[in-house]
């Protein structure tokens, strides 16, 4: 899955791909690349982040959904937890939704999941962008997301989302400290055994960061072991910048899990 950020305030590319054209094009790369997904985003969720209006995020990602459908068929994803950007965005081609929020922030997102069909990305956050890393806490960090899981399924079940349609993320850097981030993907294997596809999002990320303490431009090699380390444990999605590096290490770490 490769991160197509359209906002002026994404933490590791942001203002880069606000031209509409400009964002086709490199998701169109990311494509050439090796991309299998390609996730298109219109307000930033870094930490701190505000939240931006309805209708700035939907001028930001409808015109670059729409391109991109016109030039491939390639799977695009809508990273919204706004249900009627979710709608317009399927209905401009988008093919599934990511919602860090998992179906939290927005009581109307599991309606238009269960209306359209479409694969639905289930994320695990504490508190919101603006305020999950101030101060995160967990009395046993993957008891509370297991549990977490456990809830939102019985939720999604219960709107009439069926299991074949979720896929869950444990939300690296949502709401974690530094030390919940390696121990999230040294333990994802309790997270697959739920059953349901897994993504992982480390892509130079700040724990990346804070332990090299290099900026978000350096972080390749981090970014590496993560995912090679997340594709072992049972990852099965990998959600990433850098599209034909990443493919390159998952390739690798593909080989020494036993998959051809």
């Amino acid at each position: 899955m490769g991160v197509l950020n359209v906002t002026p305030d994404s933490f590791s590319d942001g203002g880069q791909f606000m031209e509409t054209e400009r964002a086709i094009e490199r998701g169109l790369q990311m494509i050439d690349e090796g991309a299998d997904i390609i996730d298109v985003g219109g307000e930033s969720t870094r930490p701190g982040a505000e939240p931006v209006s309805f209708r700035t995020e939907l001028s930001r990602v409808i015109p670059v959904i729409k391109g991109l459908r016109e030039r491939t068929d390639t799977l695009i994803s809508i990273d919204t937890y706004k249900a009627d950007v979710a709608r317009q965005a399927l209905q401009a081609g988008a093919d599934l939704i990511n919602d860090i929020s998992g179906l939290t922030f927005d009581m109307d997102m599991a309606e238009v999941v269960r209306e359209a069909g479409v694969p639905v990305v289930i994320m695990h956050i504490k508190g919101t962008p603006k305020n999950m890393q101030i101060n995160p806490h967990y009395e046993n960090l993957m008891v509370e997301i297991l549990n977490y899981f456990q809830e939102r399924l019985i939720y999604s079940r219960a709107r009439g989302i069926k299991d074949e349609q979720i896929i869950i993320d444990p939300g690296i850097g949502f709401g974690k400290r530094l030390n919940d981030n390696f121990e999230l993907i040294r333990e994802l294997k309790q997270i697959a055994d739920l059953g349901y596809p897994v993504l992982v999002g480390p892509s130079r990320k700040s724990f990346i960061g804070q332990t090299l303490d290099l900026p978000s431009d350096q972080r390749l090699e981090g970014t590496a072991a993560a995912v090679t380390a997340s594709v072992i444990n049972g990852a099965q999605i990998i959600r990433v910048h850098d599209i034909q590096a990443m493919k390159r290490v998952i390739a690798i770490a593909d080989k020494i899990k036993g998959v051809n």
